[in-house]
């Protein structure tokens, strides 16, 4: 093991000093960018297996339940599963053939073309200079559930701020061991849900209350969103489909990791596979027991027309409130905290680490280039700071409104890269 691991250290080194053609000259990829390779293959599984646990999933999906019923979610879901899998799968194996510290543009150039490869990086890098302060957003919509309108969003926006730029300043290894660990507690937090939505549905909860399909009887598996009849049913799961791309939205964590990664020939492909069971039990399999326990009509919930004044941002503490069981709602919210804090510091890397990696194939300003000594890309890492102040339009729209908008354009811009990703991993692959 100990010479394979040699032998792929060896290789990974090597390629990173492959040719690539830019403008019709041939140039040396410059290794490394300045990133220091200091993530164990322990830290790249435990990010794949729970960094893309976050708002997506455990908040915008009460926001796809009122559009489109427990079925539609369903369906919704499990279509854009499939998707992200063959984009997961294929991505694996450039990333192991070619470990290039360039990100998702880089391997459009030189796979496909440069012009494709600019296009990638920054619609990548817009996906996520937006994605942070929408985890904040998330972050105070939260909180809300417990102080309401009493405080001021911009009270939770400015610690969470605060906190992740700390992280995101210090040697790429602590925030390694940070998503580690707080991946391992999203999982456990996440397997102890379904299990209880499982249970509540069976009617093992306090009430005894079987509810097994029949909120997919009354009101009904599709819901009809702003058209009447089956047209409005089919609106409703295409409406919804926006919410289904934004919960997957991480998924491809794990392939901005590979330029500081120790063995990313060993770590990508075993981080890979993992995706499609992440993808059955952590989202399919969530969703659907959820459809069981909570009602599409549902007042608790934050996104339905007529919610109350506290409604819970999360459509699994709403089961929960509506099981009757006392003090396990502000449990699960406050574990809530623990996916946006963990996604809104994950956003904020993958937004450094994209603009350094675009500066480093000379397509931005080489001043985001430039690392410090521990091999944080300083200048990259304030410049994305500067665009998580969006996050403080919760102050005057409310987080409820900010939140969705914010959704929709991370969204837009998810579905720009995947498409694209999915075009240059499909392309002849020619070394």
């Amino acid at each position: 093991m100990d010479l394979e691991r040699n032998m792929t250290d060896k290789q990974s080194i090597e390629l990173t000093h492959v040719q690539s053609t830019h403008g019709g000259e041939v140039r040396e990829v410059e290794a490394g960018g300045g990133l220091k390779k200091n993530l164990e293959s322990r830290h790249i599984t435990m990010i794949a297996l729970g960094g893309a646990l976050g708002t997506g999933l455990l908040i915008g999906t009460g926001s796809a339940l009122v559009e489109a019923g427990p079925a539609g979610v369903l369906i919704d879901y499990s279509i854009v599963g499939c998707v992200v899998f063959l984009v997961m799968s294929a991505l694996g194996e450039m990333v192991s053939y070619m470990p290039l510290p360039h990100g998702f543009g880089g391997f459009a150039t030189r796979f496909v073309d440069p012009a494709l490869g600019f296009a990638t990086g920054y619609v990548y890098f817009f996906k996520y200079l937006l994605a942070a302060p929408n985890q904040l957003s998330a972050f105070a919509l939260i909180f809300q559930f417990w102080v309401g309108d009493r405080v001021s969003p911009a009270v939770f926006i400015t610690v969470g701020l605060v906190l992740i730029l700390i992280i995101n300043s210090v040697n790429v290894r602590v925030f390694g061991e940070f998503e580690f660990w707080l991946s391992s507690l999203k999982i456990i937090i996440l397997c102890g849900v379904i299990l209880l939505m499982l249970i509540l549905a069976l009617g093992g909860g306090p009430t005894h209350d079987r509810t097994g399909f029949r909120y997919w009887h009354d009101p009904g598996a599709f819901v009809e969103y702003k058209l009447h009849g089956s047209v409005g049913k089919f609106v409703g799961v295409w409406s919804a489909l926006v919410q289904a791309v934004y919960a997957f939205t991480g998924t491809e964590l794990v392939g901005m990791t590979v330029g500081e990664a120790k063995h990313p020939r060993l770590a990508m492909p075993r981080a890979v596979k993992m995706t499609f069971f992440r993808i059955v039990f952590f989202y399919v399999l969530s969703v659907f027991f959820l459809g069981m326990v909570v009602p599409s009509n549902s007042t608790e919930l934050v996104f339905a027309t007529k919610s109350s004044a506290s409604a819970a941002a999360s459509p699994f503490v709403v089961a929960i409130k509506l099981a009757k069981i006392h003090g396990l709602d502000h449990v699960i919210n406050g574990c809530l905290i623990v996916f946006v804090f963990s996604a809104s510091t994950s956003d904020l890397y993958i937004a450094t680490r994209t603009l350094h990696a675009i500066a480093v194939d000379n397509k931005a300003p080489q001043i985001f280039k430039r690392t410090s000594n521990q091999g944080v890309p300083f200048y990259a890492l304030g410049f994305c700071a500067l665009f998580c102040s969006l996050g403080y339009l919760s102050v005057g729209d409310g987080s409820k409104v900010v939140f969705g908008y914010l959704t929709n354009v991370v969204t837009v811009f998810g579905e720009l890269a995947l498409d694209q990703r999915l075009f240059s991993s499909t392309d002849t692959f020619i070394p």
